[in-house]
């Protein structure tokens, strides 16, 4: 593991270290790794904490250091992304998991989102993808690259019929909450729902909120999952 900075010093002006985003970055080229720490930079409330090489250092790193944010890489040696990803959520559950890599086929897809991971990320994504999905998976919410969306949208419209353990789980929603969540379910953000539905942020951030209460979802991306297993498209 590669020590990463120690944040801003006292009375530099940088947010306190509570409310600082500490985030572990994976990946077997440093390069890469560089690349995602120059860009992390540019937020003064993130702090890399640690660098790892490998999936089995990546688990190490994450228990010595317990960050907010784990980015994985899914292709590295000796343990892969998803491997790292369940163990990582096994030993430190409140460690957020965002899946970043080059390859967006679809199995990958689902199986980051099977392993647990609250993002999922393309590196050839813009960098303010980077940082939305760092602050958003840091918040409690989940994040998918809009390329990553785009092909979850495509399978929902070509998904099997509903089924009835989660027709039964949405009935106790409100018609607004089921167009929360139909668009939780496209992948939209809390901005774009916002827009869409002319709410303020705050209030869709509330729904969100309920929604997951009532749905018995434990994040955004299961609710995702459940709008699709419902039928809500």
């Amino acid at each position: 593991m590669t020590p990463g900075s120690q944040g801003p010093p006292p009375g530099s002006g940088g947010p306190p270290a509570e409310r600082r985003i500490r985030v572990l970055i994976a990946d077997d080229e440093p390069l890469v790794r560089g690349g995602v720490r120059a860009i992390l930079a540019t937020d003064p409330q993130i702090e890399v904490v640690g660098e790892a090489g490998d999936g089995h250092e990546a688990v190490a790193a994450v228990a010595a250091t317990r960050p907010t944010v784990a980015l994985l890489d899914i292709r590295m040696p000796r343990l892969d992304g998803l491997g790292a990803c369940q163990e990582i959520l096994r030993l430190v559950p409140e460690t957020k998991v965002v899946i970043l890599t080059t390859f967006g086929e679809d199995a990958y897809i689902s199986d980051a989102l099977t392993a647990g991971a609250s993002g999922f990320l393309l590196k050839a994504s813009d960098p303010r993808e980077l940082l939305d999905a760092v602050r958003a998976v840091a918040d409690g919410a989940a994040y998918l690259s809009p390329r990553v969306a785009h092909r979850v949208i495509g399978a929902l419209r070509g998904g099997p019929a509903p089924s009835p353990d989660a027709t039964e789980r949405i009935a106790g929603l409100t018609d607004r909450e089921r167009e929360v969540l139909t668009l939780v379910g496209a992948g939209s953000s809390n901005a774009e729902i916002a827009r869409r539905l002319y709410l303020t942020e705050g209030t869709v951030k509330g729904y969100v909120s309920a929604i997951l209460a009532k749905v018995g979802a434990d994040n955004r991306v299961k609710a995702a999952i459940l709008a699709y297993e419902a039928g809500l498209r």
